[in-house]
């Protein structure tokens, strides 16, 4: 390996490191350092030798390796170095800042800095270890090193002082390190040397004396030299910087004396130090405290170091105490670490007080915080202390476990906490460091059914529900393996060692709590808050044991046993956790399904029949019923809705029943209320239930169904005048909407294949087939006709109108009238969910094949030829679509240069090669607008992008070309071949009313974009902003909705229709013109008074500019909606030709031609847009 320091010799001139002729090899420490390929051993054995050579060569890279580690692009010169004090380099190193960016090595993200900082450290501290020997005792190399870092330190540039300080304390902690090493040296020559000394006159070596007298005196001098080297680190640089501005530096300082105080605890764990720790406690920043506590955790880990710390505890416990109440986290859990340290350390260091304020965090939502607490609770209260007596004594008591006191002691800290209604939260707390205890079910259920054994107080009522209660939250968080709801963002993956732990558990509490439930139910029958606890066992069992197992007559006692609480219990708690255990045990995947069915269809006829004699009976006696009547009727409705909730009862037929109180009770008025509650509610789940049964074969039906309705309910129910039907106006939110799409995508966009392989009778049965894709076009209709009358968001026939070349053959017509509809209703909405259903093809492909893509794969000749589809349906008048077109084309250079290219900038962007299927669209914009377009399109391009001729950058290319050429053939078309038929202006009357899109939170009788100004042009507002387009009233897919046409729609008399005022708002072409033509302003005049010279014809052009102008455009846009209508409402794409000459004689072809419009910009220079 090349060596560094040799490189540096060479490579320096005057003190200023040089790059190698190649370039490629640092040749600076703070490179070295930086790339960290070089061990660090070898880097600074490379630097020692150097030093060796020339000391102050060695020292000047040194300097420089901290000057440059703190960002500072300045170099310190060897004449600098030789003539000028510190205070005098570290001025002109400010001066030569970057001051540009806060940033600086320390404070870099990204992984090469984060390894730097370690690389920066590691350096330092072998640098001081290879030189404790010898160079750090020359007076010379740590002087100039201390001095520079503690002026740096002082510096008021931020990364000077942050990267001094870190360099300055683990400097100091690298000499702690060499002063223990000492010390040691040092104990051990004065035993050799007492040893020695002790002996006989005849037997002492005094040349040995001598040499070890030597020894201890020169390392007591080295010891004092290292001292002093440390106070002037610690006085100098620590005491100063521990309490710097900057949280950072802060933190560096609070660690870094925490790493002495247990390093040399000798020397540095004393008041003199704690008391800086102990005072940072109080810092502001949660960072800062964080270092203090686990700086103080490192010290009170180590029992042996108590008795120095217990000053320090008893000054600082109360305000460790109050941090586990900190606002930040992190801070909290280290304090509770650190309360349960100082607890295990000394009992008596704490107050019952203090343990109190730890005891209420268990019932912490935040689960760090109460987990760190469970397990100071677990130390103080739920430690056996002598597990050998208490297991004897267990045994003599005849228990099983030894756990029976520590379960009575968690039982009266839950009781005593108030929380009742957080048990589970009490158990997850305790889960990590208590689970031995929270497992054994055995001792709890001994402790519940058991008779107390002499000695031992008996459980009260209220102990007795509240160990239940904690049993069922233990056999949950077993089962279940998470925290429960409120702590922890959800459920996370479990490991295979935890699943196996969950398989485990939930074996254990199942064939444990199969045989001792019946005997807990039966024990508790008549309390229904424990039955309710206890009847929620069941849904965590395992159920194949009870077959696995043979365990079918402890089955039969569990269901004998919830059968006399149905019995007993009119509860709703109670009687909806029966019913949930029967739905749970009656689950078909289990071979016990038909003996629990049995035993369930017995209950709920025993109830159904005394059901319908105690409605008989209360009906006959009408208002001479008396209060048995009324509860022989409440009970057992109560108990049939609560079964009916979670069990399909239809074939009891209870709705009868219950229609027949209701219904006396409507016409009687003598029902009792809690009768007719229970009546709606029994009634409620019967027609939910027969709801399930209808939607669950028919999702086609309910489809089509749900569409009619949000079509009749839709905002056109309020046309017509009937405002009074504007609350049963129903808009679906974005969630439906999406259900509704994707319920089309999965049912009508499907391979032929498929859907025969999923039909019933013979799969090559051609009416079946005819049958199934006539259902299919239903579906489509009915969800298009929700798109084209505004009820579901254009932006989802993006999904739609992408199928249209694959599915051509089955939907084509439909996705057709489709786009044809959506674009009268608004042509540049329908225009960017075009180019939004493009995008998506795009964004799949690039899935598929990542970001290579074989731009001559079918897959991509198939979205272009879509884009030509998609093309040539906006017909032939370029001017009705002109604004759309525009936006397409925007929205597409935006979508081909959203995500750059994390190769760098040197590769083309990922979506590059969607300007290719832009393209097919570039011939339907008229030469004005390629311009403008073309404009836009540079300013997303670099300049390197346009010099690339490379074949990935072949997209680009051809896009632009597409919109630099074509120009002399590009026409306002006038080339309808149905012209000829109109022949004057037809009139407008009679047309159907203006359909608008809704606007959310658009004001009555708010500007039309049509009317808005520059703020609303469409570059500026909201992209669902609708332009007015003419539909026809909807037909239903099985309902038809008929209804009186509203008026006829009259035309504004003030604004013909295509007027000046239609085409001179500020739309995004109009702003970009603007820019040009502004930027023409400062030489148009010149230009014009120049060729003002030129006769007659100039000044008719500047008199009649406007004039002309405004007269072809109000004249030929009206005959151009005439000739293009059919094309709109048939779309028809192939026209015959036309008669494109004569027509144009008619309509004024000199000023018509946008060629001619163009001729000359100069003089005509207002925007067209």
């Amino acid at each position: 390996e090349k060596g560094v320091g040799v490189a540096r010799g060479r490579g320096k001139a005057n003190g200023v490191a040089q790059h190698n002729g190649d370039g490629g090899d640092p040749v600076t420490l703070f490179e070295v350092v930086k790339l960290g390929k070089s061990a660090m051993q070898s880097v600074v054995d490379e630097w020692i030798e150097s030093y060796k050579q020339d000391r102050d060569l060695a020292l000047l890279d040194l300097i420089n390796f901290f000057i440059q580690c703190s960002g500072c692009k300045g170099t310190v010169r060897i004449e600098m170095f030789r003539n000028m004090q510190n205070a005098e380099i570290i001025r002109k190193m400010t001066e030569e800042f970057d001051e540009d960016s806060g940033d600086y090595p320390l404070t870099m993200p990204g992984p090469l800095w984060k390894k730097f900082r370690y690389n920066f450290c590691e350096f330092i501290s072998v640098l001081i270890r290879q030189c404790q020997y010898s160079i750090i005792y020359d007076e010379y190399m740590m002087d100039t090193v201390i001095s520079l870092l503690t002026g740096l330190s002082d510096s008021q540039v931020r990364a000077f002082r942050h990267t001094s300080t870190l360099a300055a304390m683990k400097l100091m902690t690298a000499l702690v390190n060499v002063a223990l090493n000492l010390s040691i040296h040092q104990d051990n020559t004065q035993r050799q040397y007492e040893a020695e000394r002790n002996k006989i006159a005849g037997k002492r070596a005094n040349d040995k004396l001598e040499l070890l007298l030597q020894k201890r005196k020169e390392l007591q001098e080295n010891q004092d030299e290292i001292e002093n080297m440390m106070n002037s680190i610690f006085k100098g640089i620590f005491v100063h910087r521990y309490r710097d501005a900057i949280a950072e530096i802060r933190a560096i300082c609070i660690e870094e004396i925490g790493v002495w105080m247990k390093m040399y605890s000798d020397a540095f764990l004393n008041d003199s130090y704690l008391k800086y720790v102990g005072w940072t406690l109080h810092d502001r920043q949660g960072e800062v405290r964080l270092k203090c506590l686990k700086a103080l955790q490192n010290l009170y880990t180590n029992r042996e170091l108590f008795p120095k710390l217990e000053l320090f505890t008893n000054r600082f416990k109360d305000r460790i105490v109050s941090m586990t109440l900190d606002k930040e986290y992190d801070v909290a859990v280290e304090a509770i670490r650190l309360v349960t340290l100082i607890l295990q350390g000394s009992e008596d260091a704490l107050s019952n007080e203090d343990c109190e304020n730890v005891y209420h965090l268990v019932y912490s939502a935040h689960r760090p915080v109460a987990v760190a607490a469970g397990e100071f609770l677990h130390r103080k209260l739920f430690s056996r202390h002598d597990p050998q007596a208490e297991e004897a004594l267990a045994k003599r008591r005849g228990r099983s476990s030894p756990n029976g006191n520590l379960i009575r002691m968690l039982v009266l800290f839950f009781l005593e906490s108030e929380l009742h209604e957080h048990a589970a939260y009490l158990v997850d707390s305790l889960w990590e460091s208590s689970q031995e205890l929270l497992k054994d079910w055995e001792c709890m259920t001994e402790l519940l059914t058991e008779e107390p054994v002499q000695g031992e107080e008996v459980l009260s009522d209220r102990q007795e529900s509240a160990l239940i209660e904690l049993m069922v939250c233990t056999i949950r968080q077993a089962a279940e393996a998470h925290p429960p709801v409120g702590r922890g963002t959800g459920k996370r993956v479990l490991t295979a060692k935890e699943r196996k732990t969950q398989i485990d558990d939930k074996n254990k509490l199942t064939e444990h709590f199969i045989m001792t439930l019946p005997m807990l139910l039966s024990k508790y029958q008549a309390d229904s808050e424990k039955v309710a606890n206890l009847l929620q066992i069941p849904q965590f069992f395992d159920l194949d044991v009870y077959s696995a197992g043979r365990m079918e007559k402890h089955l039969d006692a569990l269901l004998k046993q919830i059968r006399l609480v149905v019995e007993k219990h009119i509860e709703m708690d109670v009687l909806e956790a029966c019913s949930k255990t029967y739905s749970i045990l009656c689950s078909e995947e289990y071979t016990i399904m038909n003996r629990v069915d049995i035993a369930r269809s017995q209950l709920i006829d025993e109830m159904t029949d005394r059901f319908a004699h105690s409605v008989e009976g209360l009906l006959q006696e009408a208002e001479e019923a008396d209060d048995d009547d009324i509860y022989n009727v409440l009970s057992t409705l109560k108990r049939l809705t609560a079964f009916h909730n979670a069990h399909d009862l239809t074939r009891w037929d209870l709705f009868g029943n219950c229609y027949r109180l209701l219904k006396a009770g409507i016409e009687q008025g003598s029902m009792p209320e809690q009768i007719a509650v229970q009546a709606l509610q029994c009634s409620h789940y019967s027609v939910l239930w027969q709801l399930v049964k209808i939607t669950e074969g028919a999702p086609s039906k309910a489809f089509m169904l749900l569409c009619d309705l949000l079509m009749i309910f839709s905002h056109q129910l309020v046309t017509g005048g009937r405002d009074g039907l504007q609350p049963l106006v129903f808009n679906p939110d974005m969630t439906l909407q999406n259900e509704l799409l994707n319920f089309v995508l999965d049912h009508v966009f499907v391979d032929q294949d498929d859907e025969s392989q999923s039909m019933e009778g013979d799969e090559e049965d051609e009416a079946n087939k005819i049958e199934a894709l006539h259902k299919r076009r239903n579906l489509l209709a009915a969800f298009c006709k929700l798109i084209i009358f505004d009820i579901v968001d254009m932006h989802a026939a993006a999904d739609i109108f992408k199928h249209y070349m694959k599915y051509y053959n089955d939907y084509g017509d439909i996705i057709k009238e489709t786009l044809s509809k959506t674009r009268q209703t608004d042509k540049i909405l329908c225009a960017k969910t075009l180019i939004l259903s493009l995008q998506q093809l795009f964004n799949e492909l690039l899935q598929d094949q990542g970001p290579n893509l074989d731009r001559t794969s079918s897959h991509v000749s198939g979205i272009k030829e879509l884009a030509r589809r998609f093309a040539l349906t906006f017909g032939l008048d370029q001017i009705k679509t002109r604004e759309a077109v525009a936006t397409l084309h925007k929205d597409g250079i935006e979508f081909a240069f959203k995500f750059q290219n994390p190769r760098g900038p040197e590769f083309p962007p990922i979506n590059l090669a969607f300007l290719e299927v832009l393209s097919e669209f570039s011939s339907k914009l008229i030469r004005q607008d390629k311009k403008t377009v073309h404009s836009y399109l540079e300013k997303f391009m670099s300049e390197s992008m346009s010099e690339r001729r490379e074949d990935v950058w072949l997209p680009l290319i051809s896009y632009r070309n597409s919109l630099l050429t074509g120009g002399d053939e590009d026409h306002m078309s006038v080339t309808s071949g149905s012209s000829s038929k109109a022949g004057s202006v037809r009139s407008k009357k009679g047309r159907p009313p203006v359909h608008k899109k809704r606007i959310e939170g658009e004001e009555p009788g708010a500007p039309t974009p049509l009317q808005s100004s520059v703020e609303g042009s469409w570059m500026l507002r909201n992209d669902t902003l609708q332009t007015p387009g003419a539909l026809q009233t909807p037909q239903l897919t099985s309902t038809v909705l008929r209804e009186n046409r509203p008026a006829e729609h009259m035309p504004d008399p003030d604004s013909e229709p295509g007027s000046e005022n239609d085409f001179m708002q500020m739309s995004w072409l109009g702003q970009q013109k603007m820019e040009e033509v502004n930027r023409k302003d400062r030489t148009g005049m010149n230009y014009i008074k120049a060729r003002s010279n030129q006769g007659v014809r100039r000044g008719l052009m500047e008199d009649d500019a406007e004039p002309i102008f405004e007269d072809v455009m109000m004249s030929s846009r009206g005959q151009l909606e005439d000739m293009n209508e059919e094309f709109e409402d048939t779309m028809v794409i192939d026209l015959p030709p036309s008669r494109n000459r004569r027509e144009r004689a008619e309509l004024r072809p000199d000023f018509f031609d946008s060629a001619a419009m163009i001729e000359d910009e100069s003089g005509f220079s207002m925007p067209m847009f």
